[in-house]
């Protein structure tokens, strides 16, 4: 039986607004997807153990309510992150699925010096 997964868009824009698209499947850390495809910006110093701020995302306004908010633990380490916003979230805490097809994540410019 040959079975097609299908590919899902995951979009950085970068601090001069540049954009890289990346094809990933679905289940896919977020975090590991920019690590992989050297996103400049996303350092992943932690790894993914949501202990740093290193892989800090801002979540564009119409993805916002798709996303969600952070809660607990990456709240947390998301108050120490400098110029946190409402949109800011972990990407190690955000996986690919089919209703994140498309999402668009802006990278801060404070984190390529890190």
């Amino acid at each position: 039986m040959n079975i097609e997964r299908t590919m899902l868009r995951l979009i950085f824009i970068h601090p001069d607004g540049t954009e890289t698209m990346l094809s990933v499947p679905p289940g896919t850390n977020i975090m590991d997807v920019a690590v992989k495809n050297d996103i400049d910006g996303i350092s992943a110093n932690c790894r993914g153990n949501c202990a740093c701020s290193t892989c800090h995302v801002y979540v564009e306004p119409d993805w916002l309510e798709r996303v969600g908010a952070a809660a607990g633990m990456e709240e947390d380490i998301l108050d120490f992150a400098p110029d946190a916003r409402p949109g800011s979230r972990l990407s190690c805490q955000l996986v690919m699925s089919e209703a994140l097809d498309g999402l668009r994540l802006r990278i801060p410019d404070w984190q390529r010096w890190n």
